[in-house]
């Protein structure tokens, strides 16, 4: 009798996969998007950039006054007397100064004002008397260069500013705008179609019939992928027969880069989402190292990627940012990055059994001398999904620990590195 993807993945005797190579793997079987959208700037918010652009002029293009003041020349204020100059003009933001300065001469002059012919530094106003078309001060030492801003210090011409990659927040739209640039070439977004199984699943704004529940975790993966520039298709609840979850699949095959499915992933009778994958598509591993989410399917459908996440929703919630968003991140063309871990001294014992990688949840405070804290939520079951709304980070045991001391430090990852 052949064996299917749901008994060998019930053998207790097959290795778990530890967290760091499933996500290795992962990363290494799936590609980037290929095609390829031209956006004007503002509509390119959040999209990666698929191109190094590079800069076609000096920012700032010309020296400015970098606050209100008077234009000087160093040399003119470097004697052991109180200086006093004449002021023959003024130069405003969009209205420089015609004309050159000469010696002790000085120019009134506004925030991000052309810096004068002849001037190499700006005097504050505030450290000078200006009266009768003239200004005096006493005791400021003056040097060249002083409150200038100089032609090219943010970029030079010919400089890439922003390499291939790169998701472009709110910093990278002020850069590209700030050299002129008005339209830029993106990856195309990220499709994901996805799913929720099981016959004990209503929607909400249903009444519960016995032995059903609310279908919550179409809703967090609606609200995580949300957080990302992907286009979102919501197949909905799928009950748990087996043509149904092909149907499902198919569906999904044929519109999407990305299928996510949640529950059916274990291996009960009415557990179809591994075996319908095993039939349509290609399985690479699904039993995890980690807690909480132990059944974890990945694979491929035709030119498509595949995640069964658990359908306990603290497991939903910790697979997504393990493993899903890595991915989209990779398929979505933007370079891989650094997970943001800290060091916090933990305010509590923290129990775990050797064997998998724990996520605990945690809430994480700065204490004032000695950086970082964090105590636990409590309860870490993965049904409790509270867990995660009182939460602000992961708290991450290894495989081998045994448990944390109260005032042992520990690795904990912001939330806010899934951002």
């Amino acid at each position: 009798m052949t064996s299917t993807p749901a008994d060998r993945c019930a053998d207790p005797g097959q290795k778990l996969l530890a967290v760091e190579q499933a996500r290795q793997r992962i990363l290494e079987a799936v590609q980037a998007v290929t095609a390829v959208e031209q956006l004007h700037l503002r509509a390119a918010l959040g999209r990666v950039l698929l191109e190094p652009l590079v800069a076609n002029i000096d920012v700032p293009p010309f020296a400015n006054s970098a606050m209100d003041g008077f234009a000087v020349r160093s040399q003119d204020c470097s004697g052991p007397t109180p200086t006093e100059l004449e002021v023959i003009g003024a130069s405003f933001a969009g209205r420089p100064f015609d004309g050159e300065m000469v010696e002790q001469q000085s120019v009134r002059i506004m925030t991000g004002a052309v810096l004068p012919q002849g001037a190499d530094a700006v005097l504050m106003q505030e450290h000078v008397k200006h009266q009768d078309g003239r200004i005096s001060f006493d005791g400021t030492s003056v040097k060249s260069g002083m409150n200038v801003r100089y032609a090219g210090e943010d970029s030079r011409q010919g400089d890439t500013i922003l390499e291939a990659g790169i998701k472009l927040g709110a910093a990278e739209i002020g850069l590209l705008a700030s050299v002129g640039v008005s339209e830029v070439r993106v990856s195309r977004r990220l499709r994901v179609a996805f799913f929720s199984t099981g016959d004990e699943l209503t929607a909400i704004g249903t009444p519960l019939s016995k032995g059903q529940i609310y279908d919550s975790n179409r809703y967090t993966l609606f609200a995580m992928l949300s957080k990302l520039d992907v286009e979102c298709y919501d197949l909905g609840v799928i009950p748990d027969r087996r043509e149904a979850v092909r149907a499902a699949f198919q569906q999904a095959g044929e519109m999407a880069d990305l299928i996510l499915t949640s529950g059916g992933v274990s291996v009960g009778e009415a557990d179809y989402v591994t075996e319908t994958l095993g039939e349509l598509g290609e399985i690479n591993f699904w039993r995890m190292a980690m807690k909480p989410g132990k059944p974890l399917a990945f694979g491929k459908m035709g030119n498509g990627v595949f995640f069964g996440l658990p359908g306990n929703p603290v497991s939903v919630m910790v697979t997504f940012y393990q493993f899903v968003l890595p991915t989209i991140r990779k398929m979505s063309g933007e370079k891989e990055r650094e997970a943001l871990l800290i060091q916090a001294r933990c305010l509590q014992d923290l129990n775990k059994a050797p064997g998998r990688m724990e996520f605990q949840r945690g809430i994480l405070n700065r204490e004032s001398d000695s950086g970082w804290s964090v105590s636990s939520t409590g309860f870490q079951g993965s049904h409790v999904l509270s867990s995660m709304s009182r939460s602000n980070c992961f708290i991450l045991l290894p495989a081998e620990s045994s448990g944390v001391k109260k005032g042992e430090r520990v690795t904990v990852q912001p939330f806010l590195d899934f951002d």
